[in-house]
């Protein structure tokens, strides 16, 4: 039986400008040309119009790929993979998993963080490379920030500014960090294809308390059910047999460890503490209105003073959370009321010489200093600097090294004076500042600007009309 004829469409008459527009746009949205054509007289359904676009429209040709093959120890791919978030006490911490992968024997190592800043990144390679007891010559990277600061792409090549810190890392392993070209995911496919690997095979369903726990987990997850998985390049072989035999070719890792943690300038109020990951950690009160150096890393925060270290802390990972040493705290505090004493004890020797006396002798048998410099200051404050120091020449004279035997001669001295008794006068500091003693001023000067002005109004002197002298002296 013959096929049916197609039956006409109402868009057959507007095929070629559809056609001539998708070539010439080939972006171009389905809503779009059905305004486009709408303009036109069409006056189909749109969502049958979208139909017929999605079968007009020019396909892009596949690309096609080449089979990349590495040498043993060749070659790393490494990237960064966001699994969430874990909270923190009340901070809210992103969960980010390092992951490097031995191209060749596509032996996988999984670290997770709490950040990914660079110290994080720089950490992830050295226990990488110490997991696989060797390093490999090249890793690749895409353009991340902790890998390429900036890149410059011309036809003639690429002007690749790194990070000074990989660098510094890839100079200690002699290892050549070589990034990917931009938005080229492919070429480092096998990073790639690893992450989703770890999404579906370890991360999914899976409970742990704490991040250590979680890092527990994924140590024995790469050396056991990731590296027993096949082997891509010969079925015959698992990837456990493919990395021993490719730890071999690996580069010997450098006899000094590479130097691990975040270093960064803080600057110290005038409290004692540095901020560093949004918390406070105290610092002994002697450096306050400095500048120093925090080293951090994943368990200790120590803060340096050139080549001195200060303190040091168990790292916090919370938010705005106050971690304080008790010595530090209690050495200011010790220092504090050192001062206050010392200031009250020259306040009193400058107005009462006769009070150190008092003190050393209240001192020698055993008596509470603090207290009795209180109660003397405010001896002082009531009676004033002359009736104290008259009392306590006469306290001594009795020998009685006490403030209530001081009262008590003020008081006598009051009474034998006929004298009312005085009344402390308590303000608040607000108050108390505006009672500030002023100084008159001198009121001569407004007398000679008074005549000057006078004077002006009047005349100069030698305008004013002159008294006709005698004839005669006599006269």
């Amino acid at each position: 039986m013959p096929p049916s004829p197609l039956r006409p469409s109402r868009i057959d008459v507007y095929r070629p400008f559809i056609l001539a527009t998708l070539a010439k746009f080939p972006t171009l949205t389905a809503a779009r040309l059905y305004a486009m054509v709408g303009e036109r007289g069409y006056v189909g359904c749109d969502s049958h119009f979208r139909h017929l676009i999605a079968e007009l429209r020019p396909r892009p040709a596949a690309e096609a790929y080449l089979r990349l093959r590495t040498l043993p120890g060749e070659q790393a791919q490494v990237d960064w993979a966001h699994f969430g978030h874990l909270a923190v006490g009340r901070a809210r911490r992103p969960l980010m998993a390092f992951v490097m992968v031995l191209s060749h024997s596509r032996m996988i190592f999984l670290r997770f963080f709490l950040d990914a800043r660079m110290d994080s990144f720089l950490r992830g390679h050295v226990e990488a490379f110490c997991a696989f007891n060797g390093c490999p010559r090249v890793v690749l990277y895409d353009n991340l920030k902790s890998a390429v600061l900036e890149r410059v792409d011309h036809v003639s090549g690429s002007a690749i500014r790194f990070n000074p810190e990989l660098l510094a890392l890839a100079g200690h392993c002699r290892f050549e960090p070589r990034p990917v070209a931009v938005a080229r995911g492919n070429q480092k496919g096998r990073v790639e294809r690893s992450i989703r690997f770890i999404r579906d095979s370890f991360f999914a369903g899976r409970s742990f308390t704490d991040l250590d726990d979680l890092n527990a987990q994924a140590r024995a997850w790469a050396t056991g059910l990731a590296a027993d998985r096949r082997w891509p390049e010969d079925s015959r072989l698992s990837v456990r047999q493919a990395f021993e035999a490719e730890g071999r070719s690996l580069l010997a890792l450098p006899e000094v460890a590479f130097a691990l943690g975040e270093r960064v300038a803080v600057k110290v109020g005038k409290t004692p503490y540095v901020r560093f990951d949004t918390n406070d950690y105290s610092v002994p009160h002697t450096h306050v209105q400095r500048t120093l150096t925090v080293l951090a890393d994943e368990q200790w925060v120590r803060v340096l003073d050139g080549s001195t270290e200060l303190a040091r802390h168990r790292r916090c990972w919370d938010s705005h959370v106050q971690v304080e040493d008790d010595s530090h705290v209690q050495r200011l505090v010790d220092v504090k009321r050192a001062a206050r004493a010392h200031r009250a004890c020259d306040r009193l020797a400058q107005a009462a010489p006769a009070s150190a006396v008092l003190l050393q002798r209240a001192g020698a048998r055993g008596e509470n200093l603090g207290s009795i410099t209180a109660a003397l200051m405010r001896l002082l404050d009531r009676w004033g600097a002359a009736a104290l120091q008259a009392a306590i020449t006469e306290a001594l004279a009795r020998d009685v090294a006490h403030p209530n035997a001081v009262r008590l001669a003020l008081e006598r001295a009051r009474a034998a004076s006929g004298e009312p008794p005085p009344v402390a006068l308590v303000l608040p500091e607000h108050v108390a500042k505006r009672d500030a003693p002023v100084r008159t001023h001198d009121l001569r000067s407004y007398d000679r600007q008074h005549n000057r002005d006078h004077d002006r109004e009047l005349g100069s002197p030698d305008d004013l009309p002159q008294p006709t002298p005698p004839e005669h002296p006599d006269e």
